[in-house]
């Protein structure tokens, strides 16, 4: 995979062992694309796999980036990943439900990416909703088959783009 944008476009990142499906080139262009100038925003990538997301908002300017990744296994080839760029970005490994749970910092970006299989992603997307500040933008990437919903709590979904079998999800808190 390749960084499709920013300060560290065309670098290379690595995948790491294990079930990962990683975000595809077209759909993390088009999400930053959407997303516009995100330069010193807070950004927070769920389920983060190999940091590939996170990498791309700091290469976006995005300031400060925390990624978590409850896989132990990936953690060798997730930091491999985040080395390579010069902006700083804190990796956490623990559960995403645990690190929404007893954190405290809030995020302008909060991007979810749970596994396909894994269900509860309107629970998922409740957790975080507590971590968004007021103006903040949460997108979630989830299959078609397992779409979470318009209206989330406070939260509602203003975008909704096709790719494939996937979908992305934006949402942002009503008005």
């Amino acid at each position: 995979m390749r960084v499709t944008g920013g300060r560290y476009r065309g670098r290379t990142v690595k995948c790491p062992k294990g079930v990962i499906r990683p975000a595809m080139d077209r759909m993390r262009e088009s999400l930053f694309n959407i997303l516009g100038n995100i330069s010193g925003e807070s950004f927070l990538d769920l389920f983060s796999g190999s940091g590939v997301v996170g990498i791309e908002a700091a290469s976006r300017g995005a300031e400060p980036v925390v990624l978590v990744e409850k896989d132990r296994g990936k953690r060798p080839v997730l930091l491999e990943n985040i080395s390579m760029v010069e902006t700083p970005i804190r990796a956490h490994i623990m559960g995403a439900e645990h690190f929404l749970k007893t954190g405290d910092s809030l995020f302008d970006y909060i991007y979810l990416d749970p596994p396909f299989p894994l269900g509860g992603k309107k629970e998922f997307i409740q957790m975080a909703e507590g971590r968004l500040e007021d103006d903040g933008l949460l997108m979630i990437h989830f299959p078609e088959e397992d779409d979470p919903g318009e209206t989330i709590g406070r939260l509602v979904r203003f975008d909704l783009r096709l790719f494939g079998r996937s979908r992305l999800g934006f949402y942002r808190f009503r008005d």
